[in-house]
C-alpha cells in the first residue's frame, strides 16, 4: 500500500507555490528576500518569511505568518535608518538590517515610510518585485 501513497507524493505537491523574490538595499550586502511557500495545492493560504541579510554580519530568516494567496501583495516601504515595513492586506511587519531582527509593527492602516514597491505573483506564479512607475 505504501507504493501507490509514494507514487501520488509529488503529484499532490506539484500545484504548490515555494517561491523567493529580492529586494536589495543600496548594494548587494544588503537585501530583502520574501519566501511564500503553500503547503498543498488546494490552499488559499501560505507561510511567509523574509530573509534580511546585512552582510557579512548578519543574515536571519523571520517568520511572518500566513498570507491569503489569491491576489498576494506584499507592499515594502523604506522608514529610514534600516528599518523597513512589509503589507499584506490588513497585516504588517518590520524589520530591521541592523541587527536582521523583527520590530514590533505598526498597524495596517498606520504604515509610513516611503513605498519601495510590491511583491506579488506574476501570471505564471512567480513572485516578483516590482518598483513603482514612475
Amino acid at each position: 500500500m505504501r507504493l501507490p501513497l509514494t507514487l501520488l507524493a509529488p503529484l499532490l505537491l506539484a500545484g504548490c507555490i515555494s517561491e523567493t523574490a529580492r529586494y536589495d538595499i543600496d548594494d548587494n550586502h544588503q537585501a530583502l528576500i520574501v519566501r511564500v511557500d503553500q503547503d498543498v495545492f488546494w490552499s488559499k493560504r501560505a507561510s511567509l518569511r523574509v530573509i534580511v541579510t546585512r552582510m557579512p554580519d548578519c543574515q536571519r530568516q523571520l517568520e511572518l505568518g500566513e498570507v491569503r494567496l489569491p491576489g498576494l501583495e506584499i507592499e515594502l516601504f523604506d522608514n529610514g535608518s534600516g528599518t523597513y515595513t512589509l503589507r499584506a492586506g490588513d497585516e504588517a511587519w518590520q524589520v530591521e538590517t541592523r541587527g536582521c531582527s523583527q520590530l514590533e509593527a505598526p498597524e495596517a492602516d498606520a504604515v509610513t515610510g516611503q513605498a519601495l514597491g510590491l511583491f506579488h505573483l506574476d501570471a505564471d506564479k512567480k513572485l516578483v518585485f516590482e518598483t513603482p512607475e514612475e
